[in-house]
């Protein structure tokens, strides 16, 4: 199947490249404006209580949390002062006539209630709900903070809120995407001249990338008319777009230029190369878009997005490279050399680094696997106490004005307006028969630790005790006729320990009635539990496909269980120094960001199927050529010498481009953005010298002839089903489209239909009378 996409694309080259012309313009087109149809949401689990109760909230009552406030500061004197007290209320009345505000209420229309006015009594607050979905209500956000955000001669008003923090987090992000891409392209540009000391071979990888991104966009744009994508994914498609493209294109650049040296032709040289690093590459794609797909699996609308997308940069790079990247070799042929900055003279068979440094650990495999199996562990250690948590504002930088809003309300406010937890009983029915329940319920909540009030029908409670009666505001708020709802304001973060502490002991209380919790605290308990209750899946799906799928290449039960078990190491190193940093604080100064004591948990899932994959992609890289040695012949030193000495040079080129394109969103001003990005670069560094350069060759020395070893079994599975490497035969591979060529020519009636199919084709007479030679001869 290779060698016939290959000769086609050789015979066409032309056409190909001018249809990936037509579909970048397409791709762009349509895909170039993909960010004004994805979402700012899909952070819920649809399933679980916590969305239930706040679908039920919405619908049975026509409220919701607070997702938008203002901070209200007096400039004079304190908020009860008659003339702010009156400039405070008339800033609640307006608010609420918003169409799309559900509710908005304030320290003035409840009737002073302490916890919305600051320690100093020179702060209150004003809370709303606006209505929608989270784009309606990310753009309605958008309208409101101009207009509300002001400074008059009695007030000073800021904004805050849940959709105000991640408006800013949507907007930071974009710009930071911008300068991540402005600082990778150019860097990465560079590092390519200086691996290919050439230009125009330079390009070739980064108009691989552009196809990619582009082409991806498209994708996204697509399945966003069909589901919710969540905008966060085009993140992770600018940098697996370049990371991925960058990775093909070296592989298959320098197994062209390795034929080219050979003495082949462009011609036999596009089509071995296809034919073996072709095959690499596509099957390393497929290893990375298995990984990715594991995704699917949770019911979070945020990870499925990045499966999306890591699919649809997978199926654009791998085309790229396979495809477009070889007609662009038959197209160049020679050429590839121009603008050369230098010269590098390949080493005979034998001398280079990495073919000693292979020898080197497998004369002493025992102590250098020791050793590194250590290190790993050691670097893993801390992520045996790894705490995770959703992200709030305070992933923005301290100089973010919404983080500024919210830093004063925890520093000067006994509780969390912002963060209150829903408890809907929607099945109730007249609740007024139920106010005494009510008011037990509200009175035992109130004394749950870390709870600052209760609001609820029959008044508002703190510590036991009744510190509002009823009134008219709270039966219109919280009574229908099909039940009621209490609102529960924690004294503690939500998104932490303590909020997940007080949710289930929250939970843990009878329950005079049914009822359903939402808030933030409980969807992070929810999210957890949805999320890690899926991980024994997603990842069990990962190893035995990639088990299955590397035993179907390689026809080995030890080499696959060795990459998966190396693979796993690596990522827990990873992770554990991703707990130090990020959740421990370690070098929070030097890389600008505020440690909240947990890690978001659905950045590392992200990162272990990402970097699953690419960690897969290097060993498939690596073993490909090992096997290949082994297959002419070599013994098992020579063959993983050999094989670590072709590919070593290139992986570490990949794996350097990888680190700065992922490196690039260390700058970002989001932690969790940050937090991908640093991740990804460490786990593509430890993979590329510690497992690919170290633990590879010693594991493949300890092993010996049982590497390649099956039990009878499977070895007949692997012979009818396997992937098997092509004998390594350019004649044989080519003769048949020379031959057809060659009658063709013969063919032709006239001078001017042989000029015609020479032109089509892109040969000369002289390549007409060397084919013509007898087998054995030509190339």
């Amino acid at each position: 199947m290779l060698t016939r996409l290959a000769e086609f694309v050789v015979r066409r080259r032309r056409r190909v490249l001018v249809g990936s012309l037509l579909l970048f313009v397409t791709a762009g087109a349509l895909g170039g404006n993909v960010q004004q149809h994805l979402s700012q949401g899909g952070f819920e689990d649809p399933a679980a209580e916590s969305s239930k109760a706040e679908d039920a909230l919405q619908a049975t009552f026509g409220a919701g949390q607070p997702n938008f406030l203002l901070l209200v500061t007096a400039k004079q004197g304190t908020v009860d002062d008659p003339a702010v007290a009156a400039a405070g209320n008339d800033l609640t009345v307006r608010l609420a006539r918003e169409g799309f505000i559900e509710q908005a209420a304030s320290y003035w229309s409840l009737g002073s209630p302490p916890p919305l006015r600051s320690k100093d009594a020179r702060k209150a607050l004003v809370l709303a709900n606006v209505k929608g979905t989270q784009d309606e209500m990310a753009d309605r956000v958008e309208e409101l903070a101009p207009k509300y955000g002001v400074d008059t001669d009695l007030l000073d008003v800021r904004v805050g809120g849940f959709n105000e923090v991640f408006h800013e987090v949507g907007d930071t992000i974009e710009r930071n995407l911008r300068t991540a891409e402005s600082i990778a392209f150019p860097i990465t540009l560079i590092l390519l001249i200086l691996v290919f000391g050439s230009v125009v071979a330079a390009s070739l990888p980064l108009a691989i990338g552009a196809l990619a991104v582009v082409g991806t966009f498209l994708i996204l744009r697509i399945v966003a008319s069909m589901t919710e994508v969540s905008v966060y994914s085009t993140s992770l498609v600018t940098a697996m777009g370049l990371a991925l493209a960058v990775d093909y294109s070296l592989f298959i650049v320098s197994r062209y230029r390795e034929e080219l040296r050979k003495g082949l032709d462009t011609r036999a040289a596009v089509v071995r190369t296809v034919q073996t690093a072709g095959r690499t590459v596509a099957f390393g794609g497929l290893t990375v878009a298995i990984a990715l797909s594991a995704l699917l699996v949770f019911p979070l609308a945020f990870l499925r997005s990045f499966a999306y997308a890591g699919i649809g940069v997978v199926f654009f790079a791998v085309g790229g490279a396979v495809i477009v990247l070889p007609a662009a070799l038959a197209a160049l042929g020679p050429r590839i050399e121009r603008l050369a900055v230098h010269r590098r003279k390949p080493a005979n068979d034998g001398e280079g680094f990495w073919h000693s440094a292979a020898l080197f650990v497998m004369r002493r495999p025992w102590p250098i696997a020791t050793s590194v199996i250590l290190l790993l562990l050691l670097l893993g250690a801390p992520f045996l106490n790894a705490k995770f948590g959703l992200p709030d504002d305070r992933v923005l930088p301290e100089s973010a004005p919404v983080r500024q809003v919210h830093d004063e309300i925890r520093r000067e406010f006994d509780s969390n307006e912002s963060g209150a937890v829903s408890v809907v009983a929607d099945t109730l029915g007249e609740p007024s028969p139920h106010l005494q329940e009510i008011q037990l319920y509200a009175v035992a909540m109130s004394q749950v630790r870390g709870v600052s009030r209760v609001d609820s029908l029959a008044g508002s409670f703190m510590r036991g005790q009744q510190v509002l009666a009823p009134n008219a505001g709270n039966a219109f708020r919280f009574a229908r006729a099909e039940g009621t709802w209490l609102s529960v304001i924690p004294s503690v973060e939500p998104n932490s320990p303590d909020g997940e502490a007080m949710i289930k002991d929250l939970r843990a209380l009878d329950r005079p009635f049914a009822v359903k919790f939402g808030g933030a605290a409980a969807q992070l308990v929810d999210s957890k539990a949805s999320l890690f209750g899926r991980m024994p899946l997603a990842g069990g799906l990962i190893m035995l496909t990639t088990f299955v799928m590397l035993f179907l290449m390689f026809g080995s039960l030890l080499v696959p269980a060795k990459a998966v078990v190396l693979n796993l190491l690596s990522l827990t190193a990873t992770f554990g120094a991703m707990v130090w940093i990020f959740q421990d604080g370690h070098l929070s100064g030097f890389l600008n960001f505020t440690p909240t004591g947990v890690l978001d948990t659905t950045t590392p899932i992200l990162m272990f199927c990402t970097a699953f994959g690419l960690s897969m992609d290097y060993e498939v890289f690596l073993l490909s050529r090992i096997k290949e040695e082994h297959d002419h012949g070599a013994d098992n030193v020579t063959s993983v010498a050999a094989g670590l000495e072709r590919t070593g040079r290139i992986v570490t080129a990949a794996a350097a481009t990888l680190a700065v394109v992922f490196i690039a969103f260390a700058y970002s001003d989001v932690t969790f953005i940050k937090l991908f990005g640093i991740g990804l670069t460490l786990a593509v560094l430890l993979d590329a010298t510690l497992i690919r350069a170290a633990l590879v060759p010693a594991f493949m020395r300890l092993a010996g002839k049982a590497n390649w070893w099956a039990p009878a079994p499977m070895r007949k599975i692997y012979e009818r089903w396997g992937i098997h490497e092509i004998p390594d035969r350019v004649i044989d591979i080519t003769d048949g489209y020379k031959r057809r060529l060659v009658e063709m020519a013969d063919a032709a009636g006239s001078e001017e239909e042989l000029h015609a199919l020479l032109e089509v084709e892109g040969i000369t007479k002289a390549d007409l009378d060397r084919w013509r030679q007898p087998v054995g001869s030509a190339s």
